[in-house]
């Protein structure tokens, strides 16, 4: 890691930027002297969220899975600010329930937002980031180093996006870009809120050990990620204690996937009895995507 250095005029782009861990990044970016470049599906919020920021900003409403818009929005972003020095690939979707139950639109559409769309993102924005011999931080999650049932979306997009992004530092660092992950628990924001609106999921997360079985500040969260991108660093941790995890991360998906069995097993009933209402994204995000998708299809019928 290299030193920390300062943001003052910097050209950042933040995918997923309407609300959550994005908007916070992207205010406290701002803070600290950088320009930033907000993407998402929610223009609404992405203009709220411009309008709020202290330093030069626009906003950019693309699907981040979509790599001819992504192209655009690329070249559009370095013909505004000249060039790109961060990116942040942050947009995500998640989707919750026994995996023999879950949506399979549902369950596809999380590895293609989070795992897909991160590439793309990736792959839109290399040649400026090569140009400037910038820095790339990919949003993985603490579901990136530990299996949790009834998140198996969510899991296999995050572990995704954490080794394709250790491949793509290995490919990219001896032509001075900089890639790193960041890690985070269960922090406060939509996502998370619409996970616990479910009674099951949420009696389940309060069984897990702390301090996994808390949520977190979404505030010096972000702090610490912005801190990261600040020092170009390889691996960002949301909470301090998430470090810890990675010596032990071999045992734990035997470990839990023993322990884990009981609590199914006392939890099957009501799961089977509430199976219809996990159909979809979780969430206020999730929510936004659906109905992104949805228009999107009503556009296209002839």
């Amino acid at each position: 890691m290299s030193a920390r250095g300062s943001l003052e005029g910097r050209v950042a782009v933040v995918t997923g930027a309407a609300r959550g861990v994005g908007e916070s990044l992207a205010r406290k970016l701002s803070a600290r002297g950088a320009r930033l470049a907000l993407v998402g599906l929610e223009p609404d919020g992405l203009r709220r969220v411009a309008a709020g920021l202290g330093t030069e900003s626009a906003y950019w409403h693309a699907d981040v899975t979509d790599h001819e818009a992504m192209a655009r929005v690329a070249g559009e972003v370095a013909e505004r600010f000249g060039g790109v020095d961060i990116v942040v690939a942050n947009a995500g979707v998640a989707q919750a329930g026994p995996f023999p139950d879950t949506d399979e639109a549902a369950w596809r559409r999380v590895i293609e937002v989070n795992l897909l769309g991160s590439a793309t993102t990736a792959r839109a924005f290399l040649p400026a980031l090569l140009e400037s011999r910038g820095y790339l931080l990919q949003i993985a999650s603490l579901a990136a180093i530990t299996p949790a049932p009834m998140m198996s979306a969510y899991c296999a997009s995050k572990s995704g996006v954490e080794a394709y992004a250790h491949c793509l530092r290995a490919e990219v660092g001896h032509r001075g870009v900089r890639v790193g992950v960041a890690y985070l628990s269960f922090t406060d924001t939509d996502m998370v809120r619409g996970f616990e609106r479910d009674d099951v999921l949420r009696e389940l997360r309060g069984r897990l050990p702390w301090p996994v079985n808390r949520t977190c500040p979404l505030g010096p969260a972000t702090d610490r990620l912005v801190a990261g991108i600040e020092r170009r660093a390889t691996h960002v941790y949301g909470q301090w204690w998430l470090r810890g995890m990675q010596p032990v991360r071999g045992v734990l998906p035997v470990l839990i996937g023993t322990l884990a069995q009981r609590d199914m097993r006392r939890y099957e009933p009501r799961l089977a009895a509430t199976r219809e209402r996990r159909t979809g994204l979780v969430g206020a995000g999730g929510e936004a995507d659906d109905r992104a998708r949805g228009d999107k299809a009503r556009s296209e019928r002839p």
